[in-house]
């Protein structure tokens, strides 16, 4: 009971931290979305390389890179994954700094249904007539938005669509939190080193004794921090609250565009929002029907 209480405690704050983060983009929204991503991933590499020295998991991390990079297959799903979390990263920075913080929010709500379709495609997994409603109704509210703005929600769509394509990898690729981030940003940090480099060269570069050149540099704690006290988190409690813990973000994310940045949520993101939650919730019932059918088995 105390190491779920505890779970809890790191796993909720992961996600309370994650849907803050706008607060944080939103320090440097002058620096183009591409740079701060470059800045991102280098600082985070940094950070968690020297998290991994002071772990005394040096040997460790270098065994895990020899085992990935002597196995073509670990080392292009690695190299897949590292390419689309950094475009979901450069998406949500660019949805934060350009005043679309509700359609980051609604990529967030649909990401564990497009999971939920993934596993389908993908690993043949089977689901309940539940968890289809569900999917059809993610669907459904997409579809209302779009015929109502008549413009697809392309952000939200690729936030939820990457970060479920970055989970699937991370199945096939199976490394811990530590050692996943750290290879993966060492593999995206030649190229953001060059791309920060050449942007100081010709001058344009927000790199520098500043506010903003400091906020860059703690992108790499900004990164780590919840990533890694979810990773603490969810070896510690069962799954179906982990899925119930996930929507702290978008909800915060929500209250944030709407009450703090002063975005519009109109009657269409009421009835699309509306369609999205009743899926999740359905989603969600049916994932701790199933839990606990399985627990009754055993």
């Amino acid at each position: 009971m105390k190491e779920e209480k505890l779970g809890t405690i790191y796993a909720g704050s992961a996600y309370i931290l994650w849907g803050f983060l706008p607060l944080y983009w939103r320090l440097v929204e002058t620096v183009p979305a591409w740079e701060i991503l470059a800045h991102r991933v280098l600082w985070s590499f940094v950070f968690m390389l020297v998290f991994i020295m002071i772990l005394r998991r040096w040997n460790l991390f270098v065994a895990e890179c020899r085992d990935i990079f002597s196995h073509w297959k670990k080392w292009v799903g690695i190299t897949i994954a590292a390419i689309v979390i950094s475009i979901n990263w450069v998406t949500y920075i660019y949805a934060v700094n350009t005043g679309h913080v509700l359609e980051a929010s609604l990529g967030y709500y649909i990401n564990p249904l497009i999971s939920i379709l993934f596993g389908f495609i993908f690993l043949q997994e089977r689901f309940s007539r539940l968890q289809w409603i569900a999917i059809g109704l993610a669907i459904l509210g997409v579809s209302y938005m779009t015929l109502q703005f008549g413009s697809i929600p392309w952000l939200a769509l690729l936030l939820a669509t990457s970060f479920a394509l970055y989970g699937l990898l991370k199945k096939v690729v199976d490394l811990n939190a530590v050692f996943g981030l750290t290879i993966e940003t060492l593999i995206m940090t030649p190229i953001a080193l060059i791309f920060i480099v050449q942007l100081e060269w010709v001058g344009t570069g927000a790199l520098g004794w500043s506010f903003e050149g400091l906020i860059l540099l703690g992108t790499g704690i900004a990164t780590a921090v919840p990533l890694l006290l979810f990773a603490q988190g969810a070896k510690r409690i069962p799954l179906s609250l982990v899925g119930f813990l996930q929507y702290f973000a978008p909800t915060i994310m929500l209250l944030i565009g709407v009450f703090l940045f002063g975005e519009s949520f109109t009657q269409v993101h009421a009835v699309t929002f509306s369609l999205i939650w009743i899926g999740l919730i359905l989603y969600t019932y049916s994932r701790v029907s199933m839990r606990q059918v399985k627990q009754a088995l055993k």
